[in-house]
């Protein structure tokens, strides 16, 4: 209890995809995915990088008046997103992936690259959800052969956003 009130937490929606190799599509729902959590209130946490759909998702974000989260792979904040708001330098290289998805209360993924799919196993071991949004069937359906209702598939932006909104909301 904080002055009489109880303190909620805030809630933060994990966005991940491919850095340099993202797609102008993946950038695309990177940016307009984090513009519409942060129209929520919620937080964006990325991997923090200047690069793909990390920088994409937090320059939506900040857009939109949002805060944002970096999870930096290094032991410094080199390479970092100007959209970044909270800087976490982790000196753990990939192994930060592991903090991006158990800091994150829903983990989002804008497009496939390895880095990205460590994220998603990552989650689904952890028993969170997974939600893919701009992933190819054959990422869909390995993803979901292996995790099945744990995954869910976004059409787009909107369908992703309703997607959280449920989860958040029942939860």
């Amino acid at each position: 209890m904080v002055g009489g009130f109880r303190r909620m937490r805030k809630v933060i929606i994990g966005i991940m995809g491919p850095g340099e190799k993202a797609t102008a599509s993946e950038l695309d729902l990177a940016y307009r995915l984090g513009n519409a959590i942060a129209q929520l209130g919620w937080v964006v946490l990325t991997g923090g990088r200047k690069a793909g759909v990390m920088d994409a998702a937090s320059r939506g974000a900040k857009a939109a008046g949002g805060l944002t989260v970096g999870i930096l792979p290094g032991a410094d904040q080199w390479g970092i997103s100007e959209a970044v708001d909270i800087a976490i330098a982790t000196d753990t290289g990939n192994g930060r992936n592991n903090i991006n998805v158990l800091s994150s209360d829903v983990v989002v993924a804008c497009g496939m690259g390895l880095g990205t799919a460590s994220e998603v196993a990552l989650a689904l071991k952890n028993g969170k959800v997974a939600i893919l949004l701009g992933n190819e069937a054959q990422s869909v359906a390995f993803w979901q052969g292996l995790a099945g209702e744990r995954v869910k598939v976004a059409r787009d932006v909107e369908d992703a956003i309703a997607m959280l909104r449920s989860m958040i909301i029942d939860n």
